[in-house]
């Protein structure tokens, strides 16, 4: 019968406890709910600061979006909501808008850089590439940008497109693929065609009839083709 009693008392001890911790944590919701600070102002800051800044009084940052402001930078808080200096209960969530940047920006200047260095240039100032064109030109490189629409330092709307005009490189000569190939020595052909830096791409053995090994049976691109010195030749060789 005693350890029944026992039982029982340390069982409405434990359910005593549990209700006393219950009515803390309701309690002390309740004086928190009822408690008021006062609104700090968040203008200038950027949003990681003023989380920092509202957590010292127990209030909560949520961003509702951006918007473009010629005074402060790019992230930075420019309106919230509520006011600053107002008084208003712990807990509660303040509303900010962030700036967007600046509408206006200045365009960079892309003379001379490749066309991906421009394009991450463009991006990070909030333009973007238009129309692209290409010429062949020997003052500048293949890729690079000789020219761009509207100029660099013009001070444009954020999102304008920009133009550009992209080198080719200089302009390569086309030769005629001769006809009198077949039928003489390949090493010959390949040494000669390798000292005026044409391109032997594949040497292609086969058996021909009637034909001496280590002459050239045929050709690729064929006689009369045009071709310029990056284009590569395949010729077969009788073996």
């Amino acid at each position: 019968m005693p350890k029944r009693i026992l039982f029982n008392l340390a069982l409405y001890s434990l359910l005593f406890f549990i209700l006393f911790f219950l009515a803390a944590i309701v309690f002390s919701q309740v004086i928190l709910k009822g408690e008021t600070v006062t609104v700090p102002d968040l203008t200038g800051k950027t949003v990681a600061q003023a989380r920092m800044e509202l957590a010292k009084k127990d209030l909560s940052v949520a961003q509702r979006g951006s918007e473009f402001n010629d005074s402060l930078e790019r992230g930075l808080v420019i309106r919230q909501d509520p006011a600053p200096d107002s008084r208003i209960r712990v807990t509660t969530v303040v509303q900010v808008v962030t700036s967007a940047g600046s509408q206006s920006v200045k365009v960079p200047n892309l003379i001379n850089k490749s066309l991906d260095t421009g394009l991450t240039l463009l991006q990070g100032g909030g333009l973007y590439k238009g129309k692209l064109s290409q010429i062949h030109t020997s003052r500048y490189p293949a890729g690079r940008v000789i020219a761009q629409k509207p100029a660099s330092d013009e001070v444009v709307e954020r999102n304008t497109q920009v133009g550009l005009l992209l080198s080719q490189g200089d302009r390569e000569d086309r030769y005629i693929m001769p006809d009198f190939l077949v039928g003489l020595r390949a090493d010959r052909v390949v040494a000669w065609l390798k000292a005026l830096n044409f391109k032997v791409a594949d040497i292609q053995y086969r058996y021909y009839p009637g034909r001496s090994s280590g002459f050239i049976v045929g050709q690729f691109p064929p006689a009369g083709y045009k071709i310029q010195k990056r284009n590569l030749i395949t010729l077969e060789v009788s073996r």
